[in-house]
């Protein structure tokens, strides 16, 4: 881990039970979202897949069906280890945190309205950090929260299933 925004999904990961159990299911076996769906139910399996692909901490695969099936993907956890080599400022490893382990209201008011901006063609991570009057980890960090929001070099995406 090289850049300390990539602790949010990590940390969120971790904060939850049922993401956690599925990133220790992964730990050993290759799984469909069908097979974790039946382990962990289905309200937590995708917004967990999503952090961990986020955060790194899976791969994923196409599965050779049964002739006549879908090939469906499966995913496995890519390390049972964590290196950390940054620096940051303690504000910015509050923010952080603060995001990483945010729930309700507060969290929702602040990630609408960054995807406002996405919706109205602002991508740029300090355009809307400007804007907002935070700084350009914290926009990060929001995104790296949010599920369907991630970074990509200077900007935010939307992303795919």
């Amino acid at each position: 881990m090289n850049d300390p925004v990539d602790l949010v999904p990590l940390f969120v990961v971790f904060n939850n039970t049922n993401y956690k159990k599925i990133l220790e299911l992964l730990d050993n076996n290759w799984m469909t979202c069908a097979e974790l769906c039946d382990v962990i139910g289905k309200d937590y399996v995708r917004d967990g897949l999503l952090l961990l692909r986020k955060g790194n901490l899976i791969e994923e695969k196409w599965r050779m069906p049964e002739p006549g099936k879908k090939p469906e993907k499966e995913y496995r956890a890519n390390y049972s280890r964590v290196r950390a080599n940054f620096q940051c400022d303690f504000s910015d490893l509050g923010d952080l945190m603060a995001i990483a382990f945010a729930n309700g209201d507060d969290l929702r008011m602040k990630g609408d309205s960054v995807e406002a901006e996405l919706s109205r063609g602002n991508s740029s991570i300090n355009d809307i950090a400007r804007k907002f009057g935070v700084s350009p980890v914290f926009i990060k960090g929001i995104a790296k929260r949010i599920p369907h929001l991630d970074v990509k070099g200077q900007g935010l995406v939307v992303l795919d299933e």
